[in-house]
């Protein structure tokens, strides 16, 4: 089938990034906005803009019988959910079936089954992928006990149905598991409408690692490396890159070899992110989670193999089968991504919306920059607070960092608060440079007098 006319279901730098893969390969495009971003660059760039409702999201880019009218009222055959909103949303998935639009990821059963944490362990475990020890279910407090005094303290709760740190809790004794347990389905609940939750070891010393595969309808999946995503801050992610730091080569030959295992014994289409944490006290992996969607760390990839994912995702959802084989894939260099938020690192990252007064992004070799941004842009309140992505590459690790350094220290960015002196002076850490940080690092390094002087100074 050829693909003609493409829906995009997002906003931001992701539907920007959409629309220019498009493009390239001649295809029209339909966005939807909501009143808000009525005059945003990626409603400039599409084909047509549709208001799809209000400035909330809950109004606009998360109602689902709006977003789909819209697809076929503008003559849409294909529909791309880009990440975040509806991307993960089965039912989504579904009413495009059902109207005879293509949905550029998975099936609805796949991302159903893969978007459930506790259904996605069961697939991994008959995949013959390491998981996590813990219990799959826990409905009562007296079963979370159980478990915890079957596994050992500390462990930690999480939400079924869903991420991003809602839902979670980590308990290091028993006399704290009743409130824990209490409080994660109550955010479980209040989140997800859904307050199962699931019971598994906690690992303290742990990196963050993902690897990215393609599959296609024909059978074949592939992955294209890693990226170790292990700088975060309650659980969001901060900067990416690639290939893995600090773990060991036999071992993300392992993670590898388990995401293509867990994607192909699911008949995986599209792209798609298999993540696992690797305990770094213990040498060992486990399987965390599956991403049925395009991440928004993507470029870095992209720039360690010369391989569009976008572009790729829109071949396999028109049916066409991979042209690459396992063996023509290869990661050249290094590649590390910061993302740029509008948000205020010495006021507890308070999100910052407001005109862009100055907007001036670095250039050159091995620099490239993800935006929907430019001067005189007013940030809206309602969404992320994400602005760009910055993603550079070097020769090595060490090239690429000091690459990093120069491009954020180049980038100008006023009006409004930002990310950027916080990056710079995370990046300066000694121990970023060596590889010798955890996914809580970030944590410890913000209570850290010293970190918050130099920041605070480089703010000024």
């Amino acid at each position: 089938m050829t693909i003609q006319r493409v829906f995009v279901a997002n906003r931001g730098e992701i539907a920007v990034r959409i629309i220019r893969a498009c493009q390239d390969a001649g295809i029209e495009t339909v966005i939807g906005v909501s009143e808000a971003d009525r005059d945003a660059l990626p409603a400039r760039m599409a084909d047509r803009a549709i208001c799809i409702g209000p400035a909330p999201s809950g109004a606009s880019y998360l109602n689902l019988d709006a977003v789909v009218t819209a697809a076929v009222g503008a003559g849409c055959d294909a529909l791309h959910p880009g990440y975040g909103f509806l991307a993960e949303n089965a039912e989504l998935a579904e009413l495009c079936a059902e109207q005879g639009i293509t949905f550029i990821g998975p099936g609805a059963a796949t991302i159903r089954s893969l978007g459930d944490k506790i259904s996605a362990r069961i697939i991994a475990e008959k995949a013959g992928v390491p998981v996590v020890p813990g219990r799959d279910q826990v409905t009562s407090y007296e079963d979370a006990l159980a478990a915890a005094q079957e596994i050992g303290f500390p462990i930690l709760l999480k939400a079924a149905a869903g991420g991003g740190g809602r839902g979670m809790q980590v308990v290091r004794s028993q006399d704290r598991l009743q409130s824990a347990f209490d409080t994660a389905r109550a955010e479980a609940r209040a989140a997800f409408g859904n307050d199962t939750l699931y019971l598994e070891r906690f690992v303290g010393l742990a990196r963050h690692i993902e690897v990215q595969v393609l599959g296609d309808r024909h059978g074949k999946v592939l992955h294209l490396g890693e990226r170790d995503c292990t700088l975060q801050r309650r659980h969001q992610k901060i900067v990416e890159e690639g290939p893995a730091v600090a773990v060991p080569a036999v071992l993300v030959d392992e993670m590898r070899r388990a995401a293509v295992d867990l994607a192909r014994s699911v008949d995986y289409e599209g792209a798609g992110t298999v993540e696992f944490i690797f305990d770094q006290e213990l040498e060992e992996f486990y399987f965390l989670e599956v991403n049925t969607r395009i991440q928004v760390e993507h470029p870095v990839t992209e720039l360690l193999t010369g391989i569009d994912l976008v572009a790729e995702q829109l071949k396999i959802a028109a049916g066409e089968p991979l042209a690459l084989e396992q063996d023509d894939i290869r990661l050249t260099g290094h590649a590390i991504e910061c993302r740029i938020n509008a948000e205020a690192a010495l006021e507890g990252f308070r999100p910052s919306p407001g005109e862009i007064l100055a907007w001036e992004a670095p250039s050159g070799q091995g620099i490239r920059v993800d935006t929907h941004c430019y001067a005189g842009y007013v940030v809206p309140p309602f969404y992320d607070s994400m602005l760009a992505k910055l993603i550079v590459t070097g020769t090595d690790r060490d090239d690429a960092l000091a690459r990093m350094r120069a491009a954020l220290a180049d980038f100008t960015l006023t009006g409004i608060d930002t990310t950027l002196p916080f990056l710079l002076a995370l990046l300066d850490r000694p121990e970023f440079a060596t590889g010798a940080v955890s996914t809580r690092w970030v944590e410890t390094v913000l209570e850290d007098p010293e970190f918050l002087a130099k920041l605070e100074g480089d703010h000024v």
